[in-house]
């Protein structure tokens, strides 16, 4: 250690020189004392001006030496706009905002099916962005249908809004108020409990969907609605009775909001309820013989929105009790659903590039995560290192296979379709 003394500004500054270091190392020591940063730094020593790389062994400094220094202290960093705030000290309100924790609504007595319809209508940003945009204008009286849909709507907005902005849970108070309003159906009264009688999730949707189908459309012009473009398909429907093989089959063509899963004792998965509910026998006149007779009616979709519902049908009449029973049974759903068996063959050959190239990438991550586990399973033996190259050339292999693809032109145009 050699002991100098540094002049800057008319002031001289003790310093330790760890000669064993190099020139930044004092160049530190520096800004420490005089908070002018290393780059703005002009120390004049020996054979020049100290750079970072300097052998300060080689300056030959000997005890009490002075050194020049020049260089002006740079701007100070500023502190940050937005202060930093702790968990510690955020209010539960914060928190759930920080962490992005979506806000619940309220029971107010029976009106789960409600809650459930919304947090679902919440999931689509479509319809979020449909919503911010609409205003409420409407000049028809307060008490006529289309007042209290445009009051639905502005009240489903205020409602997003609020589960956007809080982290606790949310009353629904005024849209309750306004759905029983349009449909005084959800406002009846159990007789037996002197509350609110339960209610169906699915009839809330349906009710909730055609009112914001006829507010949120562009009345005026050809554009469609949100719902309609996004939450409504095409279902092509068709007739025909074996007991009539010389009458022509009937095919109709018409949107549909949801698939109905048919629940019975033999349905275990939720595409063998929607097969039943797609393919039924109905006995309706056949004119060909002038009687009733049984219709084989198979519906496929020509249309498949970006958003498609699927309706548990688990309630049925109960003819020895007039009573309306619910099926209590487990029925399992799959996080990815395929509907393309469900589809007209039209549009599964518009669909199939785009199914094969997502097959092709599904199976070189089933490579990928075989590979994974066999490689830690075998990495301290030589004939697990030689599978793990076999897996990994395999793994490579598929990668290559798995090429980008042309989306159908038809299904690029139609916005709103699920390709």
């Amino acid at each position: 250690m050699v002991k100098v003394q540094v002049k800057w500004q008319g002031k001289k500054y003790p310093v330790d020189v760890d000669t064993a270091q190099p020139g930044e190392v004092f160049k530190m020591q520096l800004y420490s004392l005089t908070n002018v940063s290393p780059d703005r730094q002009k120390i004049l020593v020996k054979g020049g001006q100290l750079k970072d790389d300097t052998d300060m062994s080689t300056l030959g400094l000997k005890e009490n030496a002075v050194l020049m220094m020049m260089g002006s202290v740079g701007e100070l960093p500023k502190a940050p706009e937005t202060q930093t705030k702790f968990i510690e000290d955020m209010s539960e309100n914060e928190v759930a905002q920080a962490l992005a924790i979506p806000a619940g609504l309220v029971n107010l007595g029976n009106t789960c099916y409600m809650n459930a319809t919304l947090q679902c209508l919440k999931a689509v940003p479509e319809l979020k962005q449909a919503l911010d945009k609409f205003k409420n204008s409407s000049s028809s009286g307060g008490g006529s249908q289309t007042s209290v849909q445009n009051k639905v709507a502005s009240s489903l907005k205020s409602l997003f809004d609020q589960l956007n902005e809080s982290g606790e849970g949310v009353p629904p108070m005024v849209f309750l108020h306004m759905l029983r309003q349009m449909s005084p159906k959800f406002g009846e009264m159990d007789p037996r409990g002197g509350g609110y009688r339960q209610q169906d999730a699915e009839e809330c949707w349906n009710e909730i969907l055609t009112s914001l189908d006829q507010t949120l459309g562009s009345s005026g012009n050809d554009e469609q609605s949100v719902v309609e473009k996004y939450m409504s398909g095409t279902m092509v429907t068709t007739w025909k009775s074996d007991d009539a093989p010389d009458e022509p089959p009937t095919v109709n063509q018409e949107n549909f909001r949801k698939l109905d899963c048919h629940i019975d004792s033999s349905v275990n998965y939720v595409s063998q309820g929607i097969h039943k509910g797609l393919e039924q026998v109905i006995e309706k006149r056949s004119e060909t013989l002038g009687r009733n007779a049984d219709f084989k009616v198979v519906s496929r979709i020509a249309r498949l929105p970006k958003y498609l519902t699927v309706a548990y049908n688990r309630f049925f009449w109960k003819a020895s009790e007039s009573v309306e029973a619910k099926i209590v049974k487990s029925v399992k759903f799959p996080l990815d659903l395929d509907v393309s068996e469900f589809c007209t063959p039209e549009l599964q050959a518009k669909m199939r590039p785009a199914k094969q190239y997502l097959r092709e990438l599904e199976d070189k991550k089933a490579l990928e995560r075989k590979m994974a586990k066999r490689a830690k399973l075998d990495k301290d033996s030589d004939e697990g290192s030689a599978n793990n190259i076999n897996v990994t050339e395999d793994a490579e292999m598929k990668s290559e296979d798995a090429k980008p693809f042309e989306l159908d032109a038809e299904l690029k145009a139609d916005v709103g379709c699920n390709p």
